[in-house]
């Protein structure tokens, strides 16, 4: 949906047309009361203290992927730092709370109502009355209307990256006063709340040379408690200062200096004190803590810290949840799990692996994590190195490294993890536009073998978070929209995939012409590597990602007993063809987190055997064996995506469905494979958002034909899509009852579970490392952060009780 991003509607083209079948299951009712939204699955991780307990003053450093290309939130290539200098420095009618739900801003609106639906909606926008830019001129009708002729996609002058909603309206005028905003609709928009949120003054809006150029490297004029400083490239920072207008609460911190770091470096950066605040891979947030707590023999820089102590791992325990290793719950053992901590530190100083981790993608490139326990402490010198050109003896150059290691862990003393889990899910998506996967049969086989829970355990256990699949496309528990429509498809069930593959007339011990086999798995110039060994084990050799696209296949269910592959923390990437993205709060999410490049997908614990033997007989059809493309990307930062990639091959494996494992470099990953549609499986997440009927209905929508012969699919990379969606969708949207808006997007919902298209996996994490004092500030979850509460503990003074998923 962004993660779950702005730009034109993504229209992508193919050769080949889709022809949606009806499906087979009648239209699920999937209406019920807003209770079945239930609560977010973690809670904000943030902590909160009272205003009265936080300091006046302080400089906040936060780290970032990167420098923001551009401060206008609504062109294509603005990023999540983007967002987060909208967020602290504009206004915004609606912000998100922790259950992911838009609440009305009271520093900016008084109130905000549908006074008229006959003969057309008009919402009432009533201004606060002290609310100013920072030049001192009022908020007004002026800024309303210069943002909606930027955004209706009237005039192609302005690059915009989106018009949804904005295309809607009619006109916007002063209301009786100068505090009244009167917007008229031509067609009735129930997510009219998502709208002018951020919102940008008429200076920026006003013309497109404005729109266009003005606010992509500085904004003069502001309404926020930050205003945005001083830009320096140069060093890689974004200065936002306290604004001496903003008429709210007063902002606690003087500064907040965002500062663009790779994932790879912010561990050091904490502990050194370059940073205060910074979102962490796994295996740097298990160091932090086991600095933290001070734990015997807990060698901050050591490999196997990140894995948490080695009594912990061998005993199967989790040292976060304190319950069983996911291993024991799934039926593996250890061994199966993960290899041993010291073997696989070897094999990785052998082949010349890095450690795994969280590149920033392309999407920009996704922030990605590193996998557990195969990431040395940044600085650390790898064993056997020479002896310093100083001529230090080796027995000085260890003492030196003994000594950095020790300061790190006491300036780690002083930092925690905070977590939670991001408004976004990780889904697996079948390509129902050519080969087995058009058949819905096969598509709905491929899901019924799939055992979701296992899947969520193997990625969010270990790190102490919920553990529950996603039981919704378009929200996530907490969100209005959220119900469990998953039976609409039905949940595991072995002799069902089975059934319904012998139905679709796949049958074991058939005739199987090898040739037809590689080129239908492969595409054309892709050729198996049959038993070739996956280029994430340990023993196999690395490719660098330029070497070309193909940076490894294997086909699952053939000769692949004793591979491991080694699992790693991704995070999620999504783009649309145009940069278009989602966001989690309903506006599109793009750039360095979400642009093309690479499509991370969730962090994840260490990897776990890749399946052994297959099942009886292979499946054949027309000469051509079962064997899907499941396309994945290369790289430290998708160790993840390949984990859970192989943990489902195993399912499949059971049913008689063989993968053939492709890895391609993350640069092509999305642009030349997602989007275009070269794959038959595929990892990546949307973000959810808190207006669904609008973002997420180019994501579901029936592809259709274009002028030329070709597809237009908008964001739709599955290729799936039926024209009850469709119409559920346009409903949901027409409709300002906001009940019956809920209970047909749970229709829908219900609907785009029986197409199979896509199968939500779990919700990703987000864990963030913070200094122990700095309060309100850390993994929010949902949330809208609250810039202005921000700060450093005053001497003496605690923070609020342990949140829920800190206890």
């Amino acid at each position: 949906m962004s993660h779950d991003g702005l730009g034109p509607r993504a229209v992508m083209r193919s050769v080949t047309f889709l022809t949606a079948t009806v499906l087979a299951v009648p239209l699920l009712a999937a209406c019920g009361s807003d209770d079945e939204a239930g609560k977010p699955l973690a809670a904000q991780d943030i902590a909160t203290a009272g205003r009265a307990r936080v300091a006046d003053g302080g400089t906040l450093h936060w780290a970032v992927d990167d420098v923001p290309e551009t401060f206008n939130s609504f062109q294509a290539d603005a990023d999540a730092a983007t967002n987060r200098v909208a967020q602290a420095v504009l206004p915004a009618m609606y912000r998100l709370d922790a259950a992911g739900r838009p609440r009305r801003d009271p520093d900016y609106l008084e109130s905000a109502k549908v006074v008229d639906t006959e003969p057309k909606q008009v919402v009432l926008y009533r201004l606060d009355q002290q609310a100013v830019w920072s030049d001192g001129r009022e908020i007004g009708a002026a800024d309303f209307a210069a943002q909606w002729r930027a955004l209706s996609g009237k005039d192609s002058a302005y690059w915009t990256a989106r018009n949804a909603g904005y295309d809607r309206i009619e006109k916007v005028e002063r209301g009786r006063n100068d505090l009244e905003v009167r917007v008229t609709f031509a067609r009735p928009y129930a997510d009219w709340r998502s709208l002018f949120s951020p919102l940008y003054p008429k200076d920026v809006m006003g013309t497109p040379d404005a729109f266009n150029d003005g606010a992509r490297r500085k904004l003069k004029v502001t309404a926020g408690p930050f205003a945005l400083q001083k830009v320096d490239r140069k060093a890689k920072t974004v200065t936002l200062a306290r604004n001496p207008r903003w008429w709210g609460r007063p902002a606690k911190l003087s500064e907040i200096v965002l500062t663009a770091v790779p994932r790879e470096d912010r561990a050091s950066a904490l502990a050194a004190g370059k940073l205060d605040l910074a979102e962490v891979d796994p295996a740097d947030a298990r160091r932090i803590e086991t600095a933290a707590k001070g734990s015997a023999g807990a060698d901050a820089s050591a490999p196997g810290a990140a894995e948490g102590t080695g009594a912990a791992r061998k005993s199967g325990k989790s040292e976060h949840s304190g319950k069983a290793d996911p291993s024991e719950e799934s039926g593996t053992t250890d061994d199966e799990q993960q290899p041993d901590d010291e073997q696989q530190s070897d094999e990785k100083k052998t082949d010349g692996d890095k450690s795994d981790g969280d590149k920033s993608d392309g999407d920009q490139k996704t922030d990605g994590d590193k996998s557990d326990g195969d990431q040395k402490t940044h600085g650390d010198k790898s064993d056997g190195e020479k002896k310093s050109d100083d001529g230090d003896s080796d027995e000085e150059s260890t003492d030196g490294k003994a000594s950095r290691a020790a300061a790190a862990k006491d300036a780690s003393r002083d930092l925690e993890v905070r977590r939670s889990l991001e408004p976004a899910y990780t889904q697996l998506a079948l390509n129902g536009s050519e080969g087995p996967l058009a058949d819905e049969r096969v598509r709905r086989a491929v899901a019924r073998a799939l055992d979701r829970k296992e899947l969520a355990k193997l990625v969010l256990r270990p790190l102490g978070l919920p553990a529950e699949p996603v039981g919704s496309h378009l929200a996530l528990s907490g969100q209005a929209a959220y119900a469990d429509n998953s039976g609409a498809l039905g949940g595991q069930d072995t002799a069902e995939a089975r059934a319904l593959l012998g139905d679709a007339g796949w049958v074991p011990g058939g005739r199987v012409d090898e040739e037809k086999t590689e080129k239908a798995a492969g595409g054309e110039g892709e050729k198996s590597d049959r038993g070739a060994k996956s280029s994430s084990s340990p023993k196999a050799g690395k490719k660098d990602d330029s070497d070309g696209d193909d940076e490894g296949t294997y086909i699952v269910g053939e000769d692949d007993k004793g591979r491991r592959a080694s699992a790693g923390d991704g995070k999620d990437q999504r783009s649309g063809h145009d940069g278009r993205h989602l966001a989690q709060d309903g506006r599109p999410w793009v750039g360095r987190e979400l642009s093309q490049g690479g499509m991370a997908g969730a962090y994840a614990p260490k990897g776990t055997a890749a399946p052994a033997g297959s099942a009886s007989g292979v499946l054949a059809k027309d000469g051509k064996a079962l064997n899907l493309r499941f396309v994945l990307p290369s790289g430290e930062g998708s160790e993840t995506l390949r984990a859970v990639a192989e943990r489902i091959s195993s399912m499949l494996v059971k049913v008689g469905i063989r993968t053939q494992i492709t890895k391609v470099s993350e640069a092509s990953y999305f642009k030349d494979h997602i989007a275009s549609g070269q794959y038959d499986l595929a990892l990546y997440s949307w973000p959810a958002s808190a207006f669904p009927a609008t973002d997420a209905r180019p994501i579901y929508a029936k592809p259709v034909p274009a002028a030329d012969g070709s597809l237009t699919v908008e964001q739709n990379y599955t290729r799936v899509g039926t024209d009850q969606v469709d119409q559920l969708f346009d409903r949901a949207v027409a409709t300002l009852d906001e009940d019956e808006a809920r209970d047909l997007l749970r229709k829908a919902d219900s609907r785009i579970w029986a197409a199979a298209g896509s199968i939500p996996l779990y919700q990703r994490p987000q864990l963030v490392a913070a200094r122990k004092d700095l309060v309100n500030a850390g993994a929010f979850g949902f949330g809208t952060p609250v810039y202005e509460d921000m700060g450093f503990l005053k001497k003496g003074a605690v923070r609020d009780a342990a949140s829920p998923s800190q206890k």
